[in-house]
């Protein structure tokens, strides 16, 4: 899945407008002033597309977590760094912190885009990488986990994401 599809995805179902994007990726930790949001969001076919890489959708994702939850008590010692390659599990956890969601609301989410998942499918996916048990997220799940928080939170709106 593309960043720009998630980039876009969280943006619809947040109800975002185009100038609050910069603010929630400054938020995030990322200086906005460099960036095409414009060109960010639009469909790889379309006129003007550019791929949004890993650090922008991290840093978007960090701002929604703030604009979700608030700001982060600062930690002692160093920040963390920033993730080399935003795996669709990293994508997923950062999501699950943001809408605030538990196992089970994940799995309503999941039902609601038509598929099931069960416990350990689902807690496979947040493991960690060296884990025996550990299991990629693919992008049928996050696309319907997308999919399931759009028909959740925006039930009326047409699924334009």
């Amino acid at each position: 899945m593309l960043n720009n599809d998630i980039l876009r995805s969280v943006r619809f179902i947040l109800d975002l407008r185009d100038n609050q994007l910069p603010k929630l990726i400054q938020q995030g930790g990322l200086d906005p002033a460099d960036l095409d949001i414009p060109a960010l969001l639009k469909r790889d076919d379309d006129e003007g597309f550019k791929p949004c890489n890993d650090r922008v959708l991290s840093a978007f994702l960090d701002g929604v977590i703030t604009l979700k939850r608030g700001a982060r008590e600062p930690a002692a010692g160093a920040a963390p760094a920033a993730p080399q390659r935003m795996s669709n599990n990293l994508i997923l956890k950062k999501l699950r912190i943001a809408f605030e969601l538990k196992q089970e609301d994940i799995q309503e989410l999941i039902l609601r885009a038509g598929l099931t998942v069960s416990s350990a499918e689902l807690g496979a996916l947040f493991r960690k990488p060296d884990h025996k048990h550990y299991r990629e997220c693919g992008d049928q799940f996050l696309r319907n986990l997308l999919r399931g928080l759009t028909l959740k939170l925006r039930p009326d709106a047409k699924d334009t994401a």
